[in-house]
């Protein structure tokens, strides 16, 4: 019997993903963490990004978009708290390309600096929906 960890991922509105995993990929604001069972306790921020969790018996990871937030690591259980989070499969291909638009048309505007900010989040967020998406899809 493999050792595995629960992991859950909440957001604001719902509790998107709970259950076991082997092995589990976070947007670290430094770069990606891996998580195996049994890792050291960890408390870190999250970028906008892809989480994958590798779910015991399958061979797809679970992909599950998240926006930013904190993830808290315990050798037994995993917690995100996502500000937003989105099943990858339940992404929205075109919305996101329009978010993307309109926040690279603001950055040229450069307007003030609210807007600059917002435009900024507004990027790394479509930037990172249309990430996940793409790894839903896979190698084509």
């Amino acid at each position: 019997m493999s050792i595995r960890v629960h992991v859950d991922v909440v957001s604001a509105e719902e509790l998107i993903f709970s259950g076991q995993t082997d092995f589990a990929v976070f947007p670290g604001e430094a770069g990606e963490l891996g998580i195996f069972p049994r890792h050291t306790p960890l408390l870190t921020r999250i970028k906008p990004g892809t989480v994958r969790l590798k779910i015991p018996d399958r061979d797809e990871y679970e992909l599950v978009y998240v926006s930013g937030g904190m993830l808290e690591v315990q050798p037994q259980l995993i917690t995100v708290l996502a500000d937003t989070a989105v099943r990858a499969s339940d992404l929205d291909e075109a919305k996101a390309i329009e978010a993307k638009r309109r926040a690279e048309e603001t950055l040229r505007d450069r307007t003030s600096d609210m807007g600059l900010a917002a435009a900024e989040a507004e990027l790394a967020q479509a930037v990172a929906q249309l990430s996940a998406i793409k790894k839903l899809r896979g190698p084509h």
